[in-house]
């Protein structure tokens, strides 16, 4: 079996050197030629995956062309706001007979669709699945025991990815909830950024599990809305990603909220990473679907007046704990 993973970041390289340690034909692809032959000579990815050996099975390449040629499975593991670009390019090839499986956790912010419906807009009619859960790609890659959830509406699909990336280390769980483990991995991004703003302004554990359990609320109300299961986000999915992503000292997410409860602009922060830190788009994009939903999601709005309409970190913590007294429900109010 030949799987080939479309982009070279954190994770697609972790799923690179997890499947190839199982025997697995990989092929890895990236955007940009020069940063490729750097992988090539280096066997090590040090702008995304520092410290990892990737092992010498692992073919590296810049062109769709090949990439794609007689993969039976495409991992789509590139950025959200990037995903439609590449699929544009992707279906300029032949591909009928792939399987597609996203593990990219995001909201595209034009039009506030999820990624497998971004895929088949692009695609058209194709086999598709989506893989999430508490998964630091680090982790992952080192052989830290690890647990995820594929979700398709094909069953048979799902079983075959979780045959495919299951091993000693590694368990994958499968469902058929297909927007709620997207949403669930998704909306943990702006939830994680709420804990790291704590985290920055000096707050403890009582302030996070606060915000961390009323944040699965607010995922739990906006997914009941688009019709995903409320049960799926007490899984892997849901609280599972939302607990790893939010107390992670590796978290892109939950580091980028602590610099700015510690004062620092989001420009700034931004201009000192080359890594995507998804949850930033996600806010505007989840704001997005809640309006249109007319849902509150009353966390994510502070977050996304601290990112972009300057308010300061200690003002939103303190309006999000004058909101009006009401019952612990996960009602739009």
């Amino acid at each position: 079996m030949k799987i080939t993973i479309i982009g070279d970041g954190g994770w697609g390289t972790a799923l690179s050197v997890l499947l190839s340690k199982k025997g697995i034909s990989v092929t890895l692809w990236g955007a940009f030629a020069d940063y490729i032959n750097i992988l090539k000579q280096k066997r090590e990815n040090l702008k995304f995956l520092p410290g990892i050996t990737i092992p010498e099975s692992v073919k590296f390449t810049d062109s769709l062309e090949i990439a794609l040629k007689g993969a039976e499975i495409v991992v789509l593991a590139v950025p959200a706001q990037y995903m439609r670009g590449v699929l544009r390019k992707i279906k300029k090839y032949n591909c009928a007979l792939i399987k597609f499986l996203t593990v990219a956790k995001g909201i595209e912010l034009e039009t506030a669709k999820f990624m497998s419906e971004v895929i088949c807009l692009e695609l058209g009619k194709v086999k598709l699945a989506v893989l999430s859960g508490p998964n630091i790609a680090s982790e992952v890659a080192q052989g830290i025991p690890s647990a995820c959830v594929c979700a398709s509406l094909d069953k048979d699909l799902s079983l075959e990815i979780q045959e495919i990336f299951t091993s000693n280390l590694f368990r994958v769980y499968t469902h058929n909830d297909l927007i709620g483990v997207e949403l669930g991995g998704a909306l943990k991004n702006v939830i994680a950024i709420a804990c790291g703003i704590c985290d920055g302004l000096g707050f403890g554990a009582n302030t996070k599990a606060a915000l961390l359990t009323r944040g699965l609320a607010e995922i739990t109300r906006l997914g009941r809305a688009l019709g995903a299961d409320y049960k799926t986000f007490s899984g892997l999915s849901g609280m599972g990603d939302l607990v790893a992503t939010c107390f992670s000292d590796k978290s892109r997410n939950r580091y980028l909220g602590e610099q700015i409860g510690k004062g620092k602009k989001l420009s700034e922060i931004l201009s000192g990473t080359e890594m995507v830190i998804e949850g930033v788009v996600t806010t505007k994009s989840a704001l997005k679907v809640a309006t249109e939903h007319n849902l509150s999601l009353p966390i994510t709005k502070e977050v996304f007046n601290v990112l972009f309409e300057n308010k300061k970190p200690g003002l939103a913590v303190m309006d999000l704990m004058s909101r009006a007294k009401k019952e612990e429900t996960d009602s739009p109010d």
